[in-house]
């Protein structure tokens, strides 16, 4: 079952919502809220790609950037014990925490996206 839908580089998970009897969605990876409903499954993509137009032209309209996803910064927080480890590691490859925490990270999901 997909029901992650990308459009323009925007990202939305659609789920069922019981209560009103609709697909519903908003673009994740943002500070803006911007959402979007489809009664039927036939219109779900047309909605998500409506709303990700809609923000588009609204930013333009009042003259502001629209936001991307993931802008490649965050704050993670881990046990002493892992950041000692993790900075110690770092140390032996000469490079910074940061670097070290991007290979982690980049081993980890070039991993799971083998299996995918």
């Amino acid at each position: 079952m997909k029901n992650i839908l990308e459009y323009k580089g925007y990202y939305t998970k659609v789920e069922f919502d019981a209560d009103s009897k609709a697909l519903r969605g908003k673009i994740e990876g943002i500070n803006d809220y911007v959402d979007f409903e489809a009664k039927d499954i036939m219109h779900v993509e047309k909605e998500f790609h409506s709303a990700v137009d809609d923000y588009l032209a609204f930013c333009k309209e009042v003259g502001k950037e629209p936001e991307k996803e993931y802008k490649g910064t965050f704050n993670v927080r881990i046990s002493p014990e892992l950041h000692k480890k993790l900075a110690y590691s770092a140390f032996k490859d000469g490079c910074s925490l940061n670097a070290e925490v991007e290979k982690a990270i980049s081993i980890f999901v070039n991993h799971v996206y083998a299996n995918y």
